[in-house]
């Protein structure tokens, strides 16, 4: 099972840089990075409702579950 954030895909349709999603989330852009490659172990329910708030999305529009290849 892996988890795919689609961080990447939502910034980019607003055009907004990794810089300001940070500073508007509350995060540093070295954590912004870790959630974009997929790096992190968790995310806080309060970090991810503030990025769907920045973002004016849903949480299944930031994360997606992928079936692992056989």
């Amino acid at each position: 099972m892996a988890i795919v954030v689609r961080i990447d895909v939502e910034l980019a349709k607003r055009k907004m840089s990794v810089g300001e999603f940070a500073e508007r989330v509350g995060l540093t852009p070295a954590n912004v990075a870790v959630l974009k490659n997929g790096r992190a172990k968790a995310v806080r329910f309060s970090t991810l409702e503030a990025m769907c708030r920045v973002l004016g999305c849903q949480p299944g529009d930031l994360l997606e579950w992928v079936e692992d290849e056989a």
